[in-house]
């Protein structure tokens, strides 16, 4: 098979990226990958050029991308290719890192050291306006890519806790959401979440949902009973999240419910049974996990066992849009993640126009 057939293969569009692409068209949005040394980053920013869905910027050593990509017959036109280092704004970012730790009261002589690392760069472009959204975690540790984020970029003061959402897309698993897509939080940053946590993921969550679905999400705070059929402290909690998420969102935009076994909260026939008086609820579109291991195992046996599609971890909380992908993702995998992070970038362009919270 061709490369070029090759290309066309795996970056084939589905219901979900379909409508992704359809966005990004009218609106291209800048999307900088920390990890550019990668086959798999490459044949994602040819792909987007050919979609005109946005300019892929990739970071790392700009004669490794080059052969790379020569060696893989991938051509590389309209795709920036950056070295940190050798970038017009590096020295500019190097003051910009010294100025923020001093306010910090932190006093640092290795900024120069510090941006090299192109996760903390690519930070740095979309904190300064460089870039719309990130993607990283291809090839680099999870850690490093969290904590450049956490470290330079503005966090929503509204939000008590960055966090992160899964989107999954799994059209062949029954009850997989209204349209086989569902939003899972939070799967990978925090172990233990209090009701006011859990209530602000659960808006952040849903208002995300909004701007990808169109309309209203279901969002269903998740325990292991339902409207207190094990009454336990943790259910309580959930309860509780409910109730706060309840009064701070306007329901128009998005419904909140808790707290729901799953089967409850997917499966109509199930909420039928356990909810006989409330009114029909479809399948919820987001569900709120009480904990970081549920939502993490949850996560990990729908992808390996159930055969869903996963587009990253994105990185909630901050006033730019990032997201983290495994370093077993493929390429369509990364292919997705970076559209929904430029869709994402749209809303938050609305909202934080100069990345001020």
């Amino acid at each position: 098979m061709s490369e070029s057939s090759d290309q066309a293969q795996f970056l084939k569009a589905n219901p979900f990226t379909e409508s992704l692409i359809a966005k990004l068209q009218r609106h291209p949005k800048r999307v900088v990958f920390t990890d550019g040394e990668d086959e798999r980053v490459l044949r994602v920013a040819a792909q987007m050029v050919k979609e005109e869905v946005g300019i892929p910027i990739l970071l790392g050593d700009k004669a490794r991308i080059l052969s790379l990509a020569e060696d893989h017959g991938i051509g590389l036109d309209f795709v920036k290719v950056l070295e940190p280092e050798k970038a017009g704004d590096f020295e500019i970012f190097c003051e910009f890192l010294q100025r923020t730790e001093h306010i910090r009261g932190i006093e640092i002589t290795n900024a120069a050291e510090i941006l090299r690392q192109p996760a903390y760069f690519g930070a740095m472009m979309i904190q300064y306006g460089q870039a719309d959204g990130l993607v990283g975690g291809n090839i680099s540790f999870p850690a490093s890519i969290f904590r450049s984020l956490l470290h330079l970029v503005k966090p929503v003061p509204t939000v008590p806790r960055v966090f992160s959402v899964a989107i999954l897309f799994a059209p062949h698993l029954a009850h997989f959401g209204r349209e086989g897509v569902l939003f899972l939080a939070d799967c990978g940053f925090n172990e233990d979440l209090s009701s006011e946590q859990l209530a602000a993921i659960a808006i952040e969550t849903g208002q995300l949902a909004r701007v990808y679905f169109g309309r209203r999400p279901r969002v269903a705070l998740l325990s292991h009973s339902t409207k207190g059929s094990a009454s336990t402290s943790s259910g309580r909690e959930v309860q509780a999240a409910t109730e706060i998420a309840r009064q701070r969102v306007n329901p128009e935009e998005v419904d909140i419910d808790g707290e729901l076994q799953a089967d409850a909260a997917l499966d109509p026939l199930a909420s039928e049974i356990k909810l006989p008086n409330a009114k029909f609820k479809q399948a919820a579109d987001v569900l709120v996990f009480p904990n970081l291991d549920a939502a993490n195992i949850t996560l990990k046996l729908l992808t390996h066992v159930g055969g869903a599609r996963s587009y990253g971890q994105f990185i909630l909380g901050l006033t730019r849009p990032a997201a983290q992908v495994s370093r077993t993702m493929d390429a369509e995998g990364i292919y997705g993640t970076a559209l929904a992070v430029g869709v994402e970038a749209i809303k938050y362009h609305e909202i934080y126009p100069e990345g001020e919270a």
